[in-house]
C-alpha cells in the first residue's frame, strides 16, 4: 500500500525519530528562550545528552536558533514545519475519529422489536438504557445481526446525536445518630418526597432505617453515592437519603458532574 507525501504516516507519524523531533520543537516553542534540557528529556524519556543532539541537529536545519547556552528559539521555519506537522496530526486523527471508528464502533442496545441484520433502526434513551426500534429517530444505525424483542442487539455506522438528558436527585438530608438519627426525621415528609421516585439509595444507617420506616428499601447501600450519580447521567430522577455528615461531600460530587438536585431538609425542628 502507498502512501501520499501528505500522510502523517509517511511523514510525522514515520518513527519514533521524527516524533521525538516534532515534541522537541514543540518544548521549545513553549518554554523559549531558556530550555531546560532536563525536564525534556524527563517528558519524552530520553537522556539529555540525546535532547542535546536533536536540538543541534534542528538547529543545523534552520528550525532552531540558538543565541547562548541554553536559549533557544524556533525560527519562522521552525514554526511553519510545527504546524505543518501538527496539521497532519490532526487530520489524521480526525481520519480516525470520523472514518474508522464510526466504521468499527459498535453499540450495544436493548431490541424494542423484532430486528433483522441490516435493519436501519433508530436509537434513543429510555429508561436510562438504550433501544433499538424501527423508524426515525434523531439518531438511526445499522442492526448488526437479528434480534428478538428485548435481546441485546448490536448498532454499526451510528449516525445522528441520541436524545437525552440528565436525570434530577432529591437529596433527602437527615440528621446523624448524635443527632437523634431516624428518629428525628420527618417521616411523612420523606415518603412525600420519595413518592413516585423508583430508584432510591441511602447513605448511612441512619439513612437505611428511615427508609424503611418510610416504607422503602434502598435499592442500593454500598456504592450508593456511585449508584446514584450513573443513574442521573443515564436520565434516571432518583433519590438519595443521607446523613449530614455526608451531605456536603455528596453535593459538591453532583457539581463536578453538572448534575442537578435538589435539596430536602428532614430533620424534625
Amino acid at each position: 500500500m502507498t502512501r501520499d507525501k501528505k500522510d502523517p504516516l509517511n511523514t510525522i507519524l514515520r518513527n519514533k525519530r521524527e516524533i521525538s523531533r516534532f515534541q522537541i520543537l514543540a518544548e521549545i516553542a513553549e518554554h523559549q528562550p531558556s530550555v531546560r534540557q532536563q525536564e525534556i528529556a524527563d517528558k519524552l524519556g530520553v537522556t539529555p545528552q540525546a535532547i542535546s543532539e536533536y536540538i543541534r541537529e534542528l538547529a543545523d536545519e534552520g528550525l532552531v536558533s540558538a543565541s547562548r547556552r541554553g536559549n533557544y528559539e524556533v525560527t519562522k521555519a521552525g514554526i511553519e514545519w510545527l504546524l505543518a506537522s501538527a496539521g497532519s496530526i490532526e487530520s489524521y486523527a480526525r481520519h480516525i475519529r470520523s472514518d474508522i471508528v464510526q466504521q468499527v464502533a459498535v453499540w450495544t442496545a436493548i431490541a424494542a422489536e423484532d430486528l433483522r441484520a441490516g435493519d436501519e433502526a433508530g436509537v434513543y434513551m429510555q429508561d436510562g438504557f438504550l433501544y433499538a426500534a424501527k423508524g426515525p429517530r434523531s439518531a438511526t444505525g445499522s442492526v448488526v445481526a437479528d434480534a428478538g424483542k428485548g435481546m441485546d442487539v448490536g448498532i454499526a455506522h451510528l449516525a445522528g446525536m441520541i436524545e437525552h438528558r440528565d436525570g434530577v436527585v432529591r437529596i433527602c438530608k437527615i440528621p446523624g445518630i448524635r443527632q437523634g438519627g431516624s428518629h428525628r426525621v420527618q417521616k411523612e415528609k420523606l415518603k412525600s418526597v420519595i413518592s413516585g421516585i423508583r430508584f432510591i439509595t441511602a447513605v448511612g444507617v441512619e439513612a437505611l432505617v428511615a427508609l424503611k420506616s418510610a416504607g422503602r428499601e434502598s435499592d442500593l447501600f454500598f456504592g450508593a453515592r456511585e449508584g446514584i450519580i450513573e443513574a442521573a447521567l443515564h436520565g434516571i430522577d432518583c433519590a438519595i437519603v443521607i446523613v449530614d455528615e455526608e451531605f456536603s461531600d455528596f453535593v459538591k460530587r453532583l457539581e463536578t458532574s453538572k448534575i442537578t438536585y435538589v435539596i430536602h431538609d428532614l430533620t424534625v425542628s
